[in-house]
């Protein structure tokens, strides 16, 4: 199916634990590098037949891209809410058994700005 890059902003991600989630993680964290097949291989500890297959699937869906050897992510894919999906879940995990997580009703003394803007008006 066609499409248009200037507007088509891919967002079917591939499920976590997949070896395509980790090669798109991995190529997220370096945006302006291209990896060959092998060396996604070596540093990702995938096997080289299921990296190949892999890249091609993630070729597919727009989300990466490759020029001869080299594969990178591609830049329509690596955009705020592609970035802000692939992270949600380190997020999640660095404020896992905080104060704020560890405390539910945290916000239940804290002004309500929307009376406050109001008396200001006044």
């Amino acid at each position: 199916m066609p499409t248009d890059f200037e507007t088509d902003r891919p967002t079917d991600l591939p499920d976590e634990d997949t070896n395509g989630r980790r090669i798109l993680e991995f190529l997220a964290a370096n945006p302006e590098t291209g990896y060959r097949a092998g060396e996604l291989t070596e540093e990702l500890e995938i096997p080289r037949g299921s990296v190949g297959t892999t890249l091609s699937r993630l070729e597919s869906r727009g989300l990466v891209r490759h020029e001869g050897q080299y594969w990178a992510i591609d830049p329509a894919a690596y955009d705020a809410r592609t970035a802000s999906a692939i992270g949600l879940k380190t997020v999640a995990e660095q404020f896992d058994g905080d104060y704020y997580d560890g405390n539910p009703d945290w916000d239940a003394d804290l002004p309500d700005l929307d009376d406050r803007a109001a008396a200001d008006e006044d």
